[in-house]
């Protein structure tokens, strides 16, 4: 089994100062994914692309070709044959994860009607359960936003995963693991943000559809 995570280390020296953060960030996804549980994920401006990013990766192949098992295959046939053939050739093996940053009139609604940095926190209580996690990514690791939903995803029980730099912030503080790479302004953060969720996604990747 490649270790996507060793990979990364070679080759940005300077993320060995957080090595521990990511492998305690894979373990929690993992265990996650392997308890029937969901990734909820959240962030702002780049970071919210991040976040929708992340659940691309995952949705679908990365970069390995992931087929259905069999028996799903022959359902889709029973179900309705030509339909079901198209959907053969082209369906991926999947695993469950949800960007919060994209419920638009969600977002709008809160932002008008309540206050606009409890929306993830308002997702989490609707959509998350004891077996999931939440990772909530902010280069100053401040954003209310996911400061608040970062309390809420603690007291409904799922597991945290913070992606941060600077300091870490108040979302360091909070969550089961913290990843927080060694640099200070927001894009050299966003910079060193992406190749450490490349890496967990493609171990992740590796560990369930190893094939």
């Amino acid at each position: 089994m490649t270790d996507h995570i060793e990979q990364l280390i070679r080759r940005y020296p300077c993320l060995a100062t957080c090595e521990e953060g990511i492998q305690v960030a894979y373990t929690i996804l993992e265990k996650t994914f392997a308890a029937g549980g969901k990734l909820l994920t959240a962030g702002n401006g780049g970071s919210a692309a991040d976040s929708d990013h992340i659940a691309g990766e995952l949705l679908k192949s990365f970069i390995k070709r992931r087929r259905p098992d069999s028996a799903f295959l022959d359902s889709l046939t029973a179900v309705d044959g030509e339909s079901g053939r198209y959907l053969a050739d082209r369906l991926e093996g999947s695993l469950p994860v949800i960007s919060l940053c994209n419920q638009t009139a969600l977002l709008t609604a809160s932002l008008n009607d309540v206050d606009g940095n409890a929306v993830f926190a308002q997702q989490i209580m609707g959509y998350g359960k004891k077996e999931d996690a939440f990772l909530g990514i902010s280069t100053s690791g401040n954003s209310k936003d996911i400061v608040y939903a970062m309390v809420v995803a603690r007291a409904k029980g799922l597991a945290t995963i913070a992606l941060a730099g600077r300091d870490g912030g108040r979302i360091a503080r909070l969550a089961d693991a913290a990843i927080v790479v060694p640099e200070q302004e927001t894009f050299k953060i966003q910079e060193l943000h992406l190749p450490v969720y490349h890496a967990l996604c493609l171990q992740i990747e590796e560990h369930f559809f190893p094939g």
